[in-house]
């Protein structure tokens, strides 16, 4: 599920499943609790729906285009 861009500036934000997110967390060989927080009252967060314990990832346009990581709190 991902949330729709309502500004430019907005990046593309998408809520993990439970299977996405654990292969993440191996790659980067980090737990959630280490990656960076994002409020479950977020606006992003909450057109997601996302729940606390749950990993949105933020695209980033620029260059060629990354990720982020955000543990929902």
């Amino acid at each position: 599920m991902s949330a729709r861009k309502e500004h430019e500036l907005v990046p593309i934000h998408e809520l993990l499943s439970d299977d996405e997110a654990n292969k993440v967390l191996k790659e980067l060989n980090i737990t959630a609790e280490r990656l960076p927080k994002i409020f479950a009252d977020d606006p992003q967060a909450k057109k997601l729906s996302a729940k606390p314990g749950q990993i949105i990832r933020i695209k980033r346009e620029e260059g060629k285009g990354y990720y982020y990581y955000r543990h929902v709190v």
